[in-house]
């Protein structure tokens, strides 16, 4: 088969569409026929060199694809080959084919076609298990999400509104920021020019989840933003990794604060978020609530220009690559 692989890390010029022995599915493990996968920030940051894949997993990049099922490994039962399905992956989605741990099998939702599915499992792992699971949003409540226009801000915008919840975010253009209103963004806000804790305090007193992809650029501002008893949740480092952190803050706002990875937990943890994305999200994809916000596809042997796209922030939503 042919795969996406990194000879050695630099820019997008080094992704290089190569021929590479085809997966096995071992033990509880589904062979996927990839019609799609996504490009994610953390496979940008593989690509140079600064995030291995776990032990075990597979060294193409691509943490989600979509596809049919080709082979089934031994012990896997309820799905046949043929299914259509989506999968949350360790990586190893850009190529034309995976082998997915059977708890990481998603089926694609009703009225989602095929390439287009490439985009939910990523994104809705990541908002369901830290907005929801983690940090426990609730009806009512007031959610700051940062990059409100990306892949991860599109979904957790849409997902915060279908429980009920306010949504402030935060990009850098005006067209972004309507994109983020036409999905029902509550109040957006152009990080170029305002300050976003003034904002979220002004409108709404503050905000009782923040989701962050920023990191130590914006911890103090974080917590300046936490309602009483809010909850920062980090799931990106793009500024910088090592901040000052002023803990009588927290303790006057019974705050907390939490960091978390998706890539790589252990294999029963990613099946429950998976399942739980399967009970929570699916129903609101098939009604029609929430949506895959794509961007643009391009040919998987275009992934260079595609991680152009993505390091340029150029896109709103997903950028997806069709196989």
């Amino acid at each position: 088969m042919h795969a996406i692989t990194i000879p050695e890390p630099g820019g997008p010029e080094a992704l290089v569409w190569d021929e590479v022995p085809d997966p096995v599915p071992a033990e509880g493990e589904v062979l996927v026929e990839v019609a799609g996968t996504a490009v994610n920030r953390a496979d940008v940051l593989q690509r140079q060199g600064f995030y291995n894949p776990p032990p075990g997993a597979s060294p193409y990049p691509g943490l989600e694809c979509s596809g049919r099922v080709a082979a089934l490994g031994p012990g896997v039962t309820g799905w046949a080959v043929g299914d259509e399905v989506c999968a949350l992956l360790a990586g190893g989605g850009y190529a034309e084919r995976v082998a997915v741990p059977v708890g990481q099998l998603l089926p694609v939702p009703k009225g989602v076609d095929l390439v287009t599915a490439a985009g939910l499992p990523e994104v809705s792992a990541t908002v369901w298990s830290n907005v929801f699971m983690l940090a426990h949003l609730r009806p009512g409540e007031t959610l700051l999400v940062h990059g409100g226009s990306s892949g991860i801000g599109t979904m957790a915008i849409q997902l915060a509104k279908a429980v009920g919840a306010r949504v402030v975010v935060t990009a850098g253009s005006e067209a972004k920021l309507e994109r983020c209103r036409e999905l029902g963004a509550d109040l957006a806000v152009n990080y170029r020019k305002a300050d976003f804790v003034e904002a979220v305090r002004g409108a709404y007193g503050g905000a009782d989840v923040v989701l962050d992809i920023m990191g130590a650029k914006y911890l103090e501002r974080n917590v300046d933003a936490l309602a009483v008893n809010g909850r920062l949740v980090i799931i990106g480092l793009q500024g910088g990794v090592k901040a000052e952190l002023n803990l009588g803050k927290l303790l006057a706002k019974r705050a907390a604060v939490a960091a978390t990875t998706l890539r790589a937990r252990p294999l029963e943890e990613k099946a429950a978020i998976v399942a739980a994305v399967r009970e929570h999200v699916w129903p609101l994809v098939e009604a029609g609530t929430v949506r895959a916000v794509v961007d643009r596809v391009l040919p998987l042997r275009d992934a260079a220009q595609a991680h152009r796209v993505v390091e340029a922030s150029e896109h709103v939503g997903k950028v997806l690559l069709a196989v």
